[in-house]
Order: structure tokens, then sequence, then C-alpha cells
């Protein structure tokens, strides 16, 4: 009687958030799609490769035209971004950190585009974040006829919940970044994720 020999060959199984969970193979640009990664410098505590969802269909694109090298990632003060920032003098020709909330993800980026950033991150409200929360969101446009032109993401709600826990007990104003870094030909295995997001 003849047997078969059924074989798994080159698959990899990784656990992770972000959707880095399946591995069979292909490329890391199929695996990391539309998705910007940044990295933070200083400080120390928080220096590891970030992921980030651009907005779907508001403010320019993060393409070889946006660099940010050693830039000062600046959260907002108020952090929902939804009235005239009064950390105005912080944010002129930095990136903005807002959190999800109070009002649309447009708006916010408005706001942050008034007071002279350069781009926005946005993150789960580091007050109401929980697991059920830990995934990318999809920044749509509201249709409220704003005009945004500096590029916008969506940074996974432990990452954010943790950079700006981190910057508050260090009493740090702003962490030094890198954005955006090319991930392309880096290993997934190899990626510098933080320890919080489980592999």
């Amino acid at each position: 009687m003849s047997s078969i020999d059924f074989t798994l060959i080159n698959t990899r199984y990784i656990i992770a958030a972000n959707d880095l969970h399946f591995y069979d193979g292909s490329s890391n640009a199929d695996i990391i799609a539309g998705d910007v990664f940044f990295e933070i410098l200083d400080p120390p505590e928080l220096s590891y490769t970030y992921r980030i969802r651009p907005a779907k269909d508001f403010g320019a694109p993060f393409n070889s035209s946006v660099s940010f090298e050693k830039a000062r990632l600046v959260p907002t003060i108020p952090l929902h971004s939804c009235s005239d920032l009064i950390n105005q003098d912080d944010i002129i020709g930095n990136i903005a950190l807002s959190e999800r909330g109070e009002c649309s993800f447009v708006f916010k980026t408005f706001k942050a585009q008034e007071s002279g950033a350069r781009a926005m991150i946005i993150t789960e409200s580091i007050d109401r974040w929980d697991e059920a929360l830990d995934h990318l969101i999809e920044m749509v446009d509201d249709k409220m006829d704003l005009d945004v032109h500096i590029p916008a993401g969506f940074l996974l709600g432990r990452s954010g919940a943790a950079v700006l826990r981190t910057l508050r007990k260090l009493h740090k104003p702003h962490a030094i970044v890198n954005l955006p870094i090319n991930m392309t030909h880096i290993p997934i295995s190899r990626m510098n994720q933080p320890p919080w997001i489980p592999w």
C-alpha cells in the first residue's frame, strides 16, 4: 500500500500585532503593504522601530519627499488636538503626536497643521487604551472640507500608550525620531519591534 508524504516547506508562523502574524516566504513589501515605519532614537527606553498606517484619503503621502531625520515627536497640548494647540512653539517644524477621540482624525491633523506641524501621528487614548483596541485604524476623510496637506498616520495603541507614558514619566517634552525608515529588505525576525509587541 502506497503512502503520501505531506511536507510543509519554508513556512514560519510568527505571533505578533500589526498583521505581522504570518510569514510564508513572501517579501517584506507584501507583508508591510502601505504601512510606514519610524524609529525612536531618544529616549533610549523607547529606542525601537514602530509601525504606522498612513491616512487613507486625506493629507499628503509619506514618500521620498517627506523625510524627518532626528526630528522631534511632540505630544500635543491638549493631547486630543481638537482645539488650538497651546504648545505651538514646540510643534512648529516637528511631528505632532495626538490621541484618538473627541473629534475626527482630519480635524486633529488640521489643528496640528495650523500650529506648524510637518506631520501628524495619532494613537489610541492613553487613558482608554486596552488590548481590545490594539489594532491599526484606517483613518479616513470625514468630508469636513478642510485643506490638510501634511501626512498623517495611526500608531498602534499599545505603542502610543508606551511612548506617551514614558515621556510623561521622564518629564521629556518630545522624543527624537527618524521617519520614515526603509524596512523592505530587513528580515521580519530582525525588526527591532518594541518588547510589548509579541512575536
